[in-house]
């Protein structure tokens, strides 16, 4: 039986992971957190549910069987480990991947967004403006110079200034921000490293 496939939005506080349009391979399966260690915030792996993790990771349309193949385990074992993984929200979604450039979202921007106001109420209307606007494919709340960074894509320059008017200079938390337009993806993948302890 083949993993129960969903789209999700991950709406953690401003850390929004979206479309996910710039992976390499054509599937892929989305883990929860870093590093999987063990400690705050980890699932308990062992071997075997890490080699389990990198095949979905690569390919999430593996055939169990083969699967349990790989990982010297039955193909029922292989089933209970990734159905436990799933419940355990250590996987948390199953989506296809498509191309951006065919999908004419062949502009992608990172954006460093500085904000004016941190209180609790500010962040959150600004982040839901952010995981609304389907421009927006990742989001994340930094440390250091910035207080947020977009990555964005859009098929032109025109739709780019659309947004920017949409999401910034007409909030007014927002003080400033900086584009950096992408020429080359060079690698890009949510894949999570697989720590061992």
């Amino acid at each position: 039986m083949s993993i129960q496939k969903f789209s999700f939005v991950a709406k953690f506080c401003c850390i929004l992971v979206r479309d996910l349009a710039h992976m390499q391979s054509s599937n892929e399966i989305f883990l929860h957190g870093g590093c999987m260690r063990h400690g705050f915030g980890s699932a308990k792996l062992d071997r075997h549910d890490r080699a389990i993790l990198d095949i979905l990771q690569s390919d999430n349309m593996t055939p169990q069987r083969l699967i349990a193949e790989k990982v010297n385990l039955s193909a029922a074992a292989v089933h209970r480990r990734i159905r436990r993984l799933q419940d355990e929200g250590v996987v948390v979604g199953n989506v296809a991947v498509v191309d951006p450039v065919l999908m004419g979202c062949a502009l992608t921007m990172v954006v460093e967004l500085h904000v004016r106001r941190t209180q609790v109420a500010a962040l959150d209307t600004t982040c839901q403006s952010f995981i609304d606007d389907p421009g927006v494919q990742q989001c994340y709340r930094v440390t250091g110079g910035a207080d947020f960074v977009l990555i964005v894509n859009v098929a032109s320059m025109s739709a780019y200034e659309a947004l920017t008017r949409r999401l910034f200079l007409s909030n007014h938390n927002v003080t400033q921000f900086r584009t950096l337009v992408v020429m080359d993806r060079v690698k890009a993948s949510l894949a999570m490293p697989l720590c061992s302890d």
